[in-house]
């Protein structure tokens, strides 16, 4: 967890602010605003307190009136000022303004405690099998993994298999000998080798051939590759990091994943869940990517103060259930930002596709029979290929890329479709 001192005058004045913060996975220390503090070390601290400040401070206004965020600039402290009705967004901000760089923005109970397992899988040295749908974070989690981990002064590679040519898997990832095959004009080290002493990160690793699967054990039980062409193998020191975003034990049993290798990548599982049951984190991720986006546009040239969003506009951010996950969340706000009318995002300004309000959620849930989270899962991944496949005329490469997941992983979401319309 992340140490954040705050002074006594803002936990009398926000009570309510550490209790969030220790959602946001931070360990807070209330301390006076005139006592000595750690080199380096920044402080939340209210704008009264501004004499005891340094510009890695974050100052609190709590007062009437517009919201107001001043970045820290020229030597002076970030300034949060709000009303008591904006306070919701407010706390998110302090929270992403004061997490360190790397840090997986949450604001959820569950996803603090997940935080807290994620650290203690960081000290090992285990292959880790991060599930989830797409956009949930699951190469943010293998950063934090590895970031926290004794490898962190070492390489960290991403790859997704899906994006991976499917004749030139092997050699990428191994690495190949030089005239090995048609085109091999040099020798390569390939991906393990890149990552040698360092993290892997193998996104969808579902996509991986059988054949492939096969040698990927081969690396993981005995620590050695063999590049294509090579007579020897060589040794190498990697830890893997391994995502899905389909059920690895129902494409065992369905024949598309080895089983051997899936009990060898499930050392230390992880599960990601969607954003519709932890909508304490849309909030917190909400504020981390405006606070991106602000900074991005400034440093284009944009003067434009930062977009603070109504509460009206955050209840309708935390009233969606958001089948694209944080991507999808991170593109409406975008789109926000861009196409707003006034200085703040109004609830008209969230152009979300399918919303569905909690009222209708709840009318629902009375009118129909129980159901287990992973049907309402399931049939909001079918609604969202729907909405994509109809936005884009049916064109699978379009649509796929406007899921984030590649055509292969949308051919089997289909043909799943069809498998439940004839059943």
């Amino acid at each position: 967890m992340s140490a954040l001192d705050m002074s006594l005058g803002v936990c009398t004045l926000l009570p309510g602010l550490p209790v969030w913060l220790d959602n946001a996975f931070y360990t807070v220390t209330q301390v006076d605003a005139a006592s000595p503090r750690e080199k380096g070390a920044g402080r939340i601290l209210l704008s009264s307190e501004i004499a005891h400040a340094t510009h890695r401070d974050i100052l609190i206004d709590v007062r009437d009136g517009a919201p107001l965020y001043q970045p820290a600039a020229s030597g002076m402290p970030a300034r949060i000022g709000f009303a008591l009705e904006d306070m919701g967004l407010a706390m998110a901000l302090i929270a992403e303004l004061a997490r360190p760089t790397g840090m997986p923005a949450v604001g959820d109970v569950g996803s603090a405690k997940l935080m807290r397992l994620a650290t203690r899988m960081a000290r090992s040295d285990a292959t880790v099998l991060v599930q989830g749908d797409t956009g949930t974070g699951k190469e943010g989690m293998a950063r934090f993994l590895h970031a926290h981990s004794a490898r962190a002064d070492k390489d960290f590679i991403a790859v997704n298999c899906a994006a991976l040519p499917e004749t030139m898997m092997e050699a990428m990832l191994f690495g190949h000998r030089k005239g090995s095959f048609t085109g091999a004009a040099a020798a390569s080290d390939g991906l393990f080798l890149a990552a040698d002493g360092g993290t892997l990160f193998l996104d969808e690793i579902a996509e991986l051939p059988l054949a492939l699967q096969a040698k990927l054990l081969r690396a993981l039980q005995e620590g050695e590759i063999l590049p294509v062409g090579a007579t020897h193998p060589v040794p190498v020191n990697v830890r893997v990091i391994a995502a899905c975003n389909r059920d690895l034990a129902a494409e065992c049993e369905m024949g598309r994943f080895r089983n051997d290798l899936y009990w060898r990548l499930n050392v230390m599982p992880l599960e990601l869940q969607p954003l519709s049951v932890r909508r304490n984190d849309i909030t917190a991720i909400a504020a981390a990517l405006l606070l991106r986006q602000h900074k991005q546009m400034a440093q284009l040239g944009a003067t434009d103060a930062f977009p603070w969003p109504t509460p009206q506009a955050v209840d309708k951010l935390k009233a969606h259930s958001w089948p694209g996950n944080a991507r999808e969340l991170g593109n409406v706000l975008q789109r926000a930002m861009v196409l707003r009318e006034g200085e703040r995002i109004e609830a008209d300004d969230l152009h979300i596709t399918g919303a569905v309000s909690q009222e209708t959620l709840k009318a629902r849930a009375e009118t129909t029979s129980p159901v287990r989270l992973q049907e309402v899962a399931r049939m909001s991944k079918i609604d969202a290929i729907r909405v994509a496949l109809r936005e884009t005329d049916g064109h699978r490469a379009m649509a796929a890329r406007k899921l984030g997941i590649s055509e292969r992983t949308l051919r089997y979401r289909l043909a799943e479709m069809r498998e439940l319309a004839a059943a």
